[in-house]
């Protein structure tokens, strides 16, 4: 049997972290947790914030855990949009804030008061959400001018973490894009449009491509954990980015959503695709691994279900996510609908009551028991990846089937099920650990143990279990669907 060679692939995600050893034997792939702890928004006064050092203390924990094996690289990955600044010392100024932070309200107007809508899409080929980094830096001038004015260095969120394990100060590529100021066809951020909005382009860090070998691991760090010398590799750094690294995909028209508390479902294509159908439809283009782009839409994803079972957990009914699709399979169908994407679900708190008032104000029937809220949540959701393909197929101008579905939200047979019948389409379930997955196939072809990512599909290929679901009893969906598409977005 070949030597395996071990990476360890780190994944910050909207509910907890965790550390994933891949063990690669030159055919298969096999991933194992070693380590996981709570990645929640600390709220302090009326602002969200990073537990930044907790973070990365848990992040030495796991490289304790991994000290017993041949380590080859360590790669990190998490969401997009949030950043940390840094003043001449290489410390943190402030503390960094988390998108769900409420500062950002008002402030796409506000930016567009001084560059038109239509001029940021054409410069960086981003969607737009108030969450993108673009709008919080806003703010921050607005509100914070003196943290900005202190600020030496810029970098996102992975790239804070890297810095701190490597002394490195740079920006990895899938990450960069999705902040909505950088400029996919200059190559380089676009520094006229921050110009244009008063805001500094100096403290910007250079961009890097995924599957950049950042350097070693620092001394202190090599010591405290009982490690090696071992090379810090920047994967794709935007956990989207590495979960579509791992798509299991054959043919070149396939859908990927990638399905946890967001649902990022989009193609691949090897250009931005910057036109006035993609800004009509507020689609987004963010960098991937390979020389690739992801064309894609946020939705928000399970995140509803999430908060609601956390807020049931709190009035003292603590249920599992299996119990609460149970419910859910359980109730009447199509009693009511929300928008998932409805501005009203964005922040954290009482979920149910926002899903009941939102069905109070648009004339439904209230969903009362927690299948029905459930059922309600998921049903949406559905239909709202119909309407992103259908949005995906105009911008192209061709079918695109089969739909492969990844990610944690990959497991909740129900919602795949959903989405084979609002859809029309196939969809293909698995892998479920694809952001992990993907993050240790871009270390994998960095460090030269697999050829190509294209390889390292095809491996995820031989080595997955999927489940394919076909669309059936079609019928009572397309009458939801006339009914959801009337429903009020924002």
């Amino acid at each position: 049997m070949a030597a395996k060679a071990h990476f360890l692939a780190f994944d910050l995600g909207a509910e907890s972290g965790r550390a994933v050893l891949g063990a690669f034997d030159g055919s298969s792939l096999e991933l194992s947790e070693i380590h996981r702890f709570p990645n929640g928004p600390v709220r302090v006064l009326d602002s969200l914030h990073w537990d930044v050092l907790r973070l990365f203390q848990e992040i030495k924990t796991a490289l304790g855990k991994a000290a017993p094996y041949d380590l080859q690289g360590i790669g990190l990955d998490t969401w997009g949009v949030d950043w940390a600044l840094l003043d001449a010392a290489g410390s943190l100024v402030g503390t960094p804030y988390h998108y769900r932070d409420r500062r950002t309200e008002g402030m796409m107007a506000r930016v567009f008061e001084r560059v038109p809508r239509e001029e940021v899409f054409e410069r960086t080929g981003i969607q737009f959400m108030e969450i993108n980094t673009l709008y919080q830096l806003y703010a921050m001038s607005l509100r914070q001018p003196d943290l900005l004015a202190a600020a030496r260095t810029f970098l996102m969120m992975p790239d804070l973490f890297n810095y701190w394990l490597t002394g490195q100060k740079v920006c990895e590529f899938t990450d960069a894009t999705t902040s909505q100021f950088y400029d996919p066809r200059a190559g380089d951020w676009a520094r006229e449009l921050l110009k244009k909005l008063s805001l500094p382009d100096h403290i910007l860090a250079p961009v890097v491509p995924p599957g950049t070998v950042l350097g070693p691991l620092l001394g202190g760090i090599r010591e405290e954990a009982g490690l090696g010398a071992v090379p810090v590799i920047a994967p794709a750094c935007h956990d989207t980015g590495s979960a579509v690294v791992a798509v299991p995909a054959a043919g070149p028209d396939f859908v990927y959503i990638s399905s946890g508390t967001w649902a990022l479902e989009g193609i691949e294509v090897t250009a931005p695709v910057i036109t006035a159908e993609t800004l009509r439809h507020n689609f987004t283009n963010e960098g991937g691994a390979g020389g690739t782009f992801r064309l894609l839409k946020n939705i928000v994803g399970l995140w509803l279900v999430q908060e609601c079972r956390r807020e049931w957990a709190r009035e003292g009914h603590e249920m599992s996510y299996d119990e609460l699709t149970r419910l859910a399979a359980e109730a009447e169908p199509f009693r009511s609908l929300v928008n998932p994407d409805h501005p009203v679900f964005m922040p954290p708190g009482d979920m149910p009551g926002r899903i009941r008032a939102y069905c109070r104000e648009t004339g439904q029937p209230i969903p009362e028991t927690y299948g029905q809220v459930v059922r309600t949540a998921l049903e949406s959701l559905a239909l709202r990846f119909r309407v992103a393909l259908e949005q995906l197929e105009a911008i192209v101008g061709r079918r695109l089937s089969p739909i492969h579905i990844v990610g944690g939200g990959s497991q909740n047979r129900l919602l795949n099920q959903f989405a084979a019948d609002a859809t029309g389409r196939p969809v293909i379930a698995g892998p479920v650990e694809a952001t992990a997955m993907g993050n240790v196939i871009v270390q994998a072809v960095a460090r030269g143990f697999i050829g190509s990512l294209r390889e390292g599909r095809e491996l995820v290929r031989r080595a997955t279990d999927v489940r394919e679901y076909e669309p059936r009893e079609t019928a009572p969906w397309e009458d939801a669907y006339g009914r959801f598409v009337q429903l009020p977005a924002s």
